[in-house]
């Protein structure tokens, strides 16, 4: 049994998407939602769906190693991150070479780095009158939305298009494609 974590920060819609997705697989099970925000409305979705979740704060995350010890005990065979909006510690990158991802709301390299996420980047792509964007899922290393691409997928943007309707559309691919590349990382 392939063992994931999910990391999120807030509503935590991908963090469930996943967690139904996997709940009756005889192949991967999420064991955990680790949370940076104690009113998360994702620690809400994984106590309805079973899954034990614990909120931490940023001591925790990057000053000691209470997180990394987590980690370590529960032995993930994948870290996801999942609208997690901290930069991850070296320390646990370095204990999980090529085991923690995330999903980026956009093509990358556009629009990725600090202070890129959620409407800030579906502004941005209206903005600069883009005529597709999608979504990235790719490794974490040390620079935000640097880490080596897994897969993309895209979808046009129309000139009508508002950043809400870019955030909608968004939404739709990373609940049709983030589990299922989850799925396919963990059979590789």
């Amino acid at each position: 049994m392939k063992r994931v974590v999910i990391f999120a920060t807030g509503s935590g819609s991908n963090a469930e998407n996943l967690i139904r997705f996997f709940q009756n697989s005889d192949n991967v099970s999420v064991i955990q939602v680790l949370t940076n925000n104690p009113h998360a409305k994702v620690l809400d979705r994984a106590k309805r769906l079973k899954v034990s979740a614990l909120s931490f704060n940023r001591i925790a995350f990057t000053q000691t190693d209470h997180v990394l010890n987590n980690l370590k005990i529960l032995k993930p065979d994948l870290i996801i991150l999942a609208g997690f909006l901290w930069k991850f510690p070296e320390k646990i990158l370095d204990e999980f070479p090529n085991k923690v991802i995330n999903v980026h709301p956009a093509l990358l390299p556009k629009f990725g780095g600090k202070g890129m996420y959620g409407m800030h980047v579906h502004n941005a792509v209206v903005e600069n009158k883009e005529i597709e964007t999608g979504i990235t899922i790719h490794y974490v290393n040390e620079n935000y939305d640097e880490g080596a691409t897994i897969f993309q997928a895209k979808c046009d943007v129309l000139p009508s298009d508002t950043a809400e309707n870019v955030a909608s559309k968004i939404h739709e691919l990373e609940m049709e494609h983030f589990p299922k590349v989850v799925e396919q990382l963990l059979k590789d």
